[in-house]
């Protein structure tokens, strides 16, 4: 990620809180993340961060949501994500982008 941002007037590191607790997990999958506690079963219903899986489910997601940004004005790592402008001039505008996505 550091090589991707060399050359850039302006960047944003930004951190994609919980994010991965932003995806359904599929209705099929939910029982299989069955955890027992003194109050009951319980399932999650978002994907919880450190299933086998996880980390390839969130990137595709952010391939999807910023495809045509990826490696041109967005970087992202696991759930960070950092916005980079050749151009000082041109970060308000490119931050716009990746927040309306």
């Amino acid at each position: 990620m550091i090589d991707a941002t060399t050359g850039h007037e302006a960047l944003s590191f930004m951190d994609g809180s919980s994010g991965y607790n932003q995806i359904r997990m599929a209705p099929a999958d939910e029982e299989l993340t069955a955890f027992r506690t003194p109050k009951g079963i319980y399932c999650y219903k978002v994907m919880p961060f450190g299933l086998k899986n996880a980390g390839a489910t969130y990137q595709r997601a952010m391939q999807k949501i910023f495809d045509d940004m990826l490696h041109k004005n967005v970087e992202c790592y696991v759930d960070d994500l950092v916005v980079k402008s050749k151009k000082r001039e041109n970060h308000f505008y490119d931050l716009r982008k990746v927040l309306n996505a």
